[in-house]
């Protein structure tokens, strides 16, 4: 009884997803909105784009993207680019372990591929920092293959749709996901359903917040409409809470220029450059007790508290600014603000106090 009635389900679902790519299709011709990235889609824009969108809103990305094709417009310019340059592109989209692979994977291009991407979804797997959803959206997008292409958009579509409680954490989940539209893909079209589905989740399924069902073109067929709480849906894990870590950063200043450092190559922020900072919240007092162990005299002035988040980890951080008499000696070095500025990739979390650099 229990084997029939899965087969049922498993019926009923494969008439559900055989109903989504028509009307989808239909949709999306008419609401594709204009992007960059949608223009003479190659595969190492579909590339860039793609890395350059994990965890960042499409608006924030638009001119990253048209200033990153600027300055290395193909693989061979990427894979002989300095690291500083790049990171200083990528400067304010965090995740800074993407930029890096994007230029190991392009060195691998490079040497391997003749400065061309290659073009199987295994090959492409293969590389640096690309993951089956990467994969999935170079190859049916830019290459023609016929495979699917799941981010967190298509998971929360599709979810929602079939009003499926899976953990979407769980490999199992995705690799399912996957097969049930791997079955439906139209020939010769999956760029375009993959590019479909995941317009329908960014604009009308959306996350944080009622999804707007009037305008869905799935609405007829979607389990969680039907059942009237499409919010319930995708269900995650329980996350950890993140780890907070107090500092006391610092604007060490000495006659216009300005004290920073480049971060170890490995770990948080690695190859980046910081502002000299303390571990814990120091007081005045420990400040100038600080100052009498190591920099000396100094004027002290006090900045606003700030806060940055990561993916697992809060800094809450106090600032000082210290405009010294000397320069340090030492792993620190002075530049002016505006060199700064322009030449040194300063992660955001800094981004509040090298506002005092003037």
């Amino acid at each position: 009884m229990e084997e029939k009635n899965h087969d049922t389900a498993e019926r009923e679902i494969s008439r559900r997803m055989a109903a989504m790519p028509e009307p989808l299709l239909t949709w999306y011709a008419s609401v594709r909105r204009e992007l960059p990235w949608r223009v003479s889609p190659s595969p190492y824009r579909v590339w860039i784009s793609e890395i350059m969108l994990q965890q960042t809103r499409i608006e924030v990305v638009r001119g990253y993207y048209e200033r990153f094709l600027a300055a290395f417009p193909d693989v061979n310019a990427l894979a002989n680019a300095e690291e500083t340059r790049v990171l200083k592109l990528w400067e304010g989209l965090g995740y800074y372990s993407r930029a890096r692979n994007l230029m190991r994977a392009a060195r691998v291009c490079r040497d391997e591929y003749g400065g061309e991407l290659p073009r199987t979804y295994e090959e492409l797997r293969s590389l640096p920092g690309v993951g089956p959803y990467t994969a999935g959206a170079i190859g049916s997008i830019a290459l023609g293959l016929s495979v699917p292409a799941v981010d967190g958009n298509v998971f929360r579509v599709m979810m929602r749709y079939l009003a499926d409680d899976s953990d979407i954490s769980r490999a199992s989940v995705r690799r399912r996901t996957e097969e049930r539209i791997q079955a439906i893909l139209p020939p010769g079209q999956a760029g375009a359903f993959n590019q479909a589905i995941m317009e329908l989740g960014e604009t009308v399924c959306i996350p944080g917040g009622r999804p707007l069902c009037t305008s869905c073109p799935l609405a007829s067929h979607c389990l969680a409409r039907k059942q009237g709480d499409p919010e319930a849906y995708p269900v995650r894990p329980m996350k950890k809470a993140r780890a907070v870590e107090e500092k006391t950063i610092l604007v060490l200043s000495c006659r216009s220029r300005y004290a920073i450092r480049r971060r170890p190559a490995e770990g948080l922020l690695a190859g980046m450059y910081e502002l000299p900072w303390l571990p814990g919240k120091r007081s005045r007092a420990e400040m100038e007790a600080w100052m009498a162990e190591g920099p000396g005299d100094g004027e002290l002035t006090e900045l606003p508290e700030a806060r940055h988040i990561f993916s697992h980890i809060e800094w809450h951080m106090k600032g000082w600014r210290i405009d010294l008499t000397e320069e340090l000696p030492g792993e620190w070095f002075f530049e002016e603000a505006e060199t700064i500025r322009r030449e040194y990739p300063l992660p955001a979390a800094f981004r509040a106090y090298a506002a005092h650099m003037q």
